[in-house]
């Protein structure tokens, strides 16, 4: 499993509630990802900084999903590249479904 820690920068006319509309409405999109698992977005509270933690079955999916037009729809939007770090995830602690351990 891979987590990707997505971050890019927002333009001053975009701010932490317009980040919420926006990503309240995008967000079931991602479930149609070919191994998608996971998504939180974030928002500095302070603007300037958005993104996403997300979680995939592979990096091959996580990097396929990056690239084409979520890429293109992020330079559109905001004017800028996302920065993009890769990440094995070793273990898991999800107190909805009480599971801790190992991945």
């Amino acid at each position: 499993m891979i987590t990707a820690i997505v971050l890019y920068d927002l333009p001053p006319s975009i701010g932490l509630e317009e980040c919420r509309a926006h990503f309240t409405k995008i967000a079931p999109d991602f479930l149609k990802a070919k191994g998608f698992l996971r998504k939180q977005f974030i928002c500095h509270r302070e603007g300037g900084v958005a993104g996403g933690v997300y979680m995939w079955e592979t990096q091959g999916d996580a990097e396929a999903f990056y690239t084409g037009p979520w890429r293109d729809g992020i330079r559109a939007r905001y004017g800028n590249d996302p920065k993009i770090q890769y990440f094995e995830t070793v273990a898991l602690t999800d107190k909805a479904t009480g599971k801790a351990g190992a991945i």
